[in-house]
Parts: C-alpha cells; structure tokens; sequence
C-alpha cells in the first residue's frame, strides 16, 4: 500500500532526517521533505519551510500536495539545541528551541491533519529524545520540548484515533552523526558504559522503526514512546 502514499519529512536533509527520509525512498513511498537549507536525499521534493512560521508550513505542505497528493504520513523531526545550564539559559535559548521542536510538531501536525481526518487514514511519528524522559544537564529547553511531544501524540491519540489515524513518538538515544563523531575519544567511551547495547545507534536503525511505523503493520499502536536507544532509557 506505501507506494501511494505520501510521507513529508521535516528536517529531511541531514542526519537522522535525512537516513529516515531515504529508508522512505527506498521502500517505495512518495517522499517530501522540508529543509531550512540544504538538500533532501535523491528521489525526494524538497520545500523550504521554516517550521516556527506556520505561512511557510502551510505553503510548503499546499506545493508537496500538488507536486505528490495528499500527505498520509508526517514525521515530525526538525530540531535544534540551545545547550545551556538554567541560570545562564536566556528566554531566547529557551523560546526558540520550544518554539521549533514543539510548536513545529504543532504546526506541521496541524496542516497534516486535515487531509489524514479527509481520507480517514494517517500516520504522525514524532521524533523525539531519550533525553525527554532520562533527562540532561543543561538541556533543559531541549529535553522539556522532547518530553513535551508524549503529552502531545497522547492528546492527539484520543482526538483522532477513531479515524484510521495513530500517533506515536519514537525517542533515539545516541546516533551516530557527524555530532557525536566530533566527541572526544574518552568521552564517547564514558557514554558508551553508560549503554546496555554498548554502542551507539546508526541513523538508518531508527529510521526502519519509523518506516515500520508508517506502514499497516502498525494500525493498533498509537499513543506510545518507542525507545530506540539500546536499552540507555529503561524505565522511563
């Protein structure tokens, strides 16, 4: 069924997007992917979109439904950091992290609805942190807008869940990125002891529990936070 379908990607052109994106491509479906800059992978539309301005959110996603048809799927993912301990966080280190990584999941969500609530079917992914539950020094703004998106996809679950349409939020812990590859030596090997898996996640590993997600198999499960973090967030 996927290959009618439609999957927009915010954040689609690097990192776990960006493999999560590609995994999309390559299992047959119509990607789309919204990118501030920068490119989506081969065989996706890219739109520019700024997901903090809900006119851009709303006019990328009127060009993917014309360019590809109605979207069935969002995977919400775009995000930034603003790393800072509390009694130095400014309110724009605060604002503008919540304002992208929750009031973007709010306003792509929001556009995405209304075709999924019109065919009677659909998919939301939230891409959030095993931060969001574990917790971070000094990511406070970062793990708050995470943990948010439960309260969100839960909410979301009981409006909308008679209409073919689930909700769930997927948590990485650590990826390798081009991020984590900048970390030094020994501090990669302390995160590491910290991991029952003993290793960091590829990108592509969470990208096949979204596309898993996405697809039939996954009708009945809406409302859940799906760990992908090698055992680090247990319990919470």
């Amino acid at each position: 069924m996927s290959q009618d379908r439609v999957v927009v990607v915010t954040g689609g052109n690097r990192g776990i997007g960006r493999a999560i994106a590609e995994r999309f491509v390559a299992e047959g479906w119509r990607v789309a992917v919204t990118a501030r800059s920068g490119e989506g992978p081969a065989g996706t539309l890219t739109v520019r979109a700024d997901v903090t301005d809900a006119v851009a959110v709303d006019a990328a996603f009127s060009e993917i439904e014309a360019e590809l048809g109605p979207i069935a799927v969002v995977v919400a993912n775009a995000g930034i950091t603003k790393d800072m301990l509390l009694l130095r966080m400014s309110e724009d280190d605060f604002d503008s992290v919540v304002s992208t990584n929750l009031g973007g999941a709010f306003r792509v969500v929001k556009r995405a609805s209304k075709g999924m609530l019109k065919a009677r079917w659909g998919r939301v992914i939230l891409i959030s942190s095993v931060v969001g539950l574990y917790g971070s020094a000094g990511q406070i703004n970062y793990a708050a807008s995470k943990s948010a998106l439960v309260g969100f996809a839960r909410s979301l679950t009981r409006e909308l869940g008679g209409r073919g349409i689930t909700a769930n939020v997927v948590a990485p812990g650590f990826i390798e990125t081009d991020m984590t590859a900048e970390l030094p030596a020994d501090t990669q090997a302390e995160y590491k002891k910290n991991i029952p898996a003993g290793r960091f996640a590829s990108a592509d590993e969470v990208a096949g529990v979204v596309t898993w997600l996405a697809g039939d198999d996954a009708a009945y499960i809406s409302g859940a936070v799906i760990p992908v973090d090698g055992g680090l967030g247990m319990g919470h």
